[in-house]
């Protein structure tokens, strides 16, 4: 009898220890209905874990058609990149947190309830900074001399335990955004505002791969890099670096706008999203044939 009262006892915590855990993983996340200010970075964290931005005031969530706020991390992020486990990120602390200002180089794996330091903390907030989806290595550009680093552009393929410094000769221009091929280091691309730059020896050098227009965002995926310029009008390209061929991709109606942020879903190639300068955000199911809006002027749509 005391055997068999034993028992229901364990079997009753186990039910209570496991709807505590389910409760604080659910509570992590809350629906959420208002405006998103400032995105500093936009991909799809943790594989199919859902549509990521980066805001003054924490994360925002996309996931399958509903919108979700974080309940606590309220920081600036910085500098945000998506991989394959989570993200990377710098930035500033939320009034919420006790991490040092700025907050270095971070990362998490828990979409984004826990926050691990690599570097940097209470040093550098890294504006321009990109890291490969699988490979999780690290390119930046530190715009001021550390504990560790002069001022300019470096990589990492230890998370930040060791550094090489990197000439980037050819990159002209004001820096709008970096990224990293997937799995490849070798290939590195520039946004700026001469125009946007590819590298093939990991950003030694960089050539020039548009023409008069101003670049405003970069992507890789396994195969093709993709670009957004702005000259007269806003441009998405797809890239081809096997046959340098560049194929224009269809935008919705932009007026006076044009995409800073562009992913694509890891786990459905026809799925991409962008993000614009205006604070409008859309996402395609059929490889950019047509796109639904999901932020206007920065309100949940």
């Amino acid at each position: 009898m005391i055997k068999k009262v034993m028992v229901i006892i364990t079997f009753i915590a186990g039910l209570i220890i496991a709807g505590c855990s389910s409760d604080e993983n659910e509570s992590f996340e809350t629906p959420f209905d208002g405006s998103i200010e400032h995105v500093h970075g936009m991909g799809y964290a943790g594989g199919d874990n859902g549509l990521y931005f980066a805001s003054h005031t924490g994360l925002k969530i996309y996931r399958d058609g509903e919108w979700y706020e974080t309940t606590k991390n309220f920081n600036d992020y910085m500098g945000f990149n998506a991989v394959d486990q989570g993200f990377y990120t710098s930035g500033h602390p939320g009034e919420d947190s006790d991490l040092p200002n700025p907050i270095g180089l971070q990362r998490s794996f828990d979409g984004g309830k826990t926050l691990e330091s690599l570097k940097f903390e209470g040093e550098t907030d890294f504006h321009a900074l990109a890291v490969g989806y699988n490979s999780h290595d690290i390119f930046l550009m530190n715009p001021g001399k550390n504990s560790e680093l002069d001022q300019g552009f470096y990589k990492s393929i230890d998370d930040g335990e060791s550094w090489e410094s990197v000439n980037a000769s050819g990159l002209e221009g004001e820096i709008f955004a970096l990224a990293l091929h997937p799995s490849d280091s070798n290939l590195v691309a520039a946004a700026t505002t001469a125009g946007v730059y590819i590298s093939n020896d990991a950003g030694s050098k960089f050539q020039l791969i548009t023409d008069a227009a101003q670049g405003t965002a970069v992507f890789f995926n396994e195969d093709n890099l993709f670009y957004a310029s702005y000259s007269n009008s806003p441009s998405l390209i797809k890239y081809d670096m096997e046959e340098g061929k560049q194929e224009k991709i269809n935008l919705p109606n932009l007026t006076e706008d044009g995409p800073v942020y562009i992913a694509q879903n890891p786990q459905d190639n026809q799925e991409y999203a962008i993000y614009t300068t205006k604070g409008q955000a859309y996402v395609s199911k059929d490889g950019a044939e047509s796109w639904d809006q999901i932020l206007k002027n920065g309100k949940v749509y």
